[in-house]
């Protein structure tokens, strides 16, 4: 027999750590190679992790729910005699020849152990030193571990011109995580420290006091209720909508649009796209019209960076996909270089492969617009916020009949029952000025209501 090691995979260059959300096989189990074990999630996806060889679950080593650094060994498989390790995520092992049993402390890495891998993505960690070598107490492991923070939040220390290393980290290893330099940012603006978590009110039938000035509220259970700790991408979701509420001048305007016509074009082809295998949805019509437009109004597909303005070369367009365990963006690179056919084919392939965990962290990274559907639930409209670090996003409501006022030729009026959705754009007015989008939307309406045949 022999042992082979699976290790926390490294979705993404710049991912340093994933937590181990859950585990889909257990201790004694036999596993088929390249049978989904365990599941992820990172600050980029959430997956499910296939096993590196055939054999037997030996050993659980990273419990569900914990969040440890990538190439961590979190299980061990064993294998007939003569197994290699075939696939990444996994490395061999010595068989139980005369190894003794590792100590607890060798159970999962230290810092000091962590610290001495060469960091995929990290900051400088101390000025040069006049010396060849830095000795080695001049900054703990602790100490370089904690700098290794993520990409995210050493841009905004770099925007803010705020040590990494002076902010009090509650992320694993005590590493900084995106809250803590915003809370310590917003607690500097006020010149107090970083707030610290608030005790909540311990008896439910007494009012609770207001919170303090810089504090953040707190809610308290009650009895009977059910309390539940928020999932990985549920938390990812919340901080970045606040960081995204935090950064952009949230504004949102509205346009009504009439489907009539998108609906008897759709109703005509449907049936041609079936025998391709491709589902004809109002989405995917509204899709190519905002990659048209983007292209012709490039301040909406743009993102800020300090005091410039990036626009975008690549027209990249995230749809929003409601889960059963949060919210996804993938994202359809190009868009304004395919036809309606490809997009139509390219948003089912993204939406399934999400439901099924089966995205790629590329998949879901580089966006340059979002679009976000809540319609298909019946919403009417919504002020949806924006998908940093892009400028503007797009709302779509429900696509139904609803009576509309139409001046005939001879210039009589009258009321028909015409498909009519309301679009809503929420956009970045530090750098998109109301006139850029109610172009963008006036043209985008445009386009929709005199969609050509020739373009299905």
């Amino acid at each position: 027999m022999s042992r082979v090691d699976v290790v926390m995979p490294q979705m993404g260059e710049s991912i340093a750590e994933g937590t181990l959300s859950k585990w889909l096989k257990k201790v004694g189990d036999e596993i088929k190679r390249d049978e989904p074990i365990f599941e992820i999630s990172t600050d980029k996806v959430d997956a499910e992790i296939p096993a590196p060889s055939a054999g037997v679950l030996a050993e659980i080593k990273v419990p569900e729910g914990q969040t440890v650094p990538v190439q961590t060994v979190v299980a061990v498989i064993e294998t007939e005699a003569g197994a290699r390790d075939s696939g990444l995520g996994a490395r061999e092992t010595p068989g139980p020849v005369a190894a003794p049993a590792p100590a607890p402390e060798a159970q999962a890495p230290t810092p000091a152990a962590l610290a001495a891998r060469p960091p995929k993505a990290t900051v400088a960690p101390l000025a040069p030193s006049p010396q060849p070598l830095a000795p080695p107490s001049a900054e703990s492991a602790d100490e370089r571990l904690r700098r290794r923070s993520t990409p995210l939040v050493r841009k905004i220390a770099a925007d803010r011109s705020v040590d990494i290393g002076a902010v009090p980290g509650t992320g694993h290893a005590g590493r900084v995580t995106k809250n803590d330099i915003l809370g310590f940012i917003e607690s500097a603006g006020t010149g107090s420290r970083a707030p610290e978590r608030t005790e909540v009110p311990r008896a439910p039938a007494a009012p609770a006091p207001p919170p303090a000035a810089g504090t953040a509220w707190e809610a308290a259970p009650w009895p009977g209720d059910r309390v539940e700790p928020m999932s990985r991408i549920r938390q990812l979701t919340s901080e970045h909508m606040i960081f995204s509420r935090r950064t952009s001048a949230h504004v949102t305007t509205f346009y009504e649009v009439d489907m009539t016509r998108i609906a008897r074009l759709r109703a005509a082809n449907k049936k041609g796209y079936e025998e391709r295998g491709v589902k004809l949805t109002y989405l995917g019509f509204i899709v190519k019209a905002v990659a048209d437009q983007l292209r012709r109004n490039p301040v909406l597909n743009a993102a800020v960076q300090r005091n410039a303005i990036i626009y975008r070369g690549q027209v990249n367009i995230g749809i929003a996909v409601a889960l059963d365990w949060g919210l996804i963006v993938p994202v359809i690179r190009g868009a304004d270089e395919l036809s309606l056919v490809g997009i139509a084919k390219t948003m089912a392939d993204l939406a399934d492969r999400a439901r099924a965990k089966r995205l790629k962290p590329d998949e879901i990274q580089n966006g340059t617009f979002t679009i976000t559907n809540p319609g298909v639930f019946g919403s009417y409209a919504g002020t949806p916020i924006i998908n940093q670090p892009q400028v503007a996003i797009l709302g779509v409501g429900a696509v139904e009949k609803r009576p509309k006022v139409l001046t005939l030729e001879d210039g009589a009026e009258t009321i028909v029952p015409r498909m009519m959705t309301m679009l809503s754009i929420s956009y970045d007015h530090r750098v998109v000025d109301g006139a850029d989008a109610d172009r963008f939307m006036a043209a985008l309406k445009e386009e929709l209501e005199s969609f050509p045949e020739n373009g299905v």
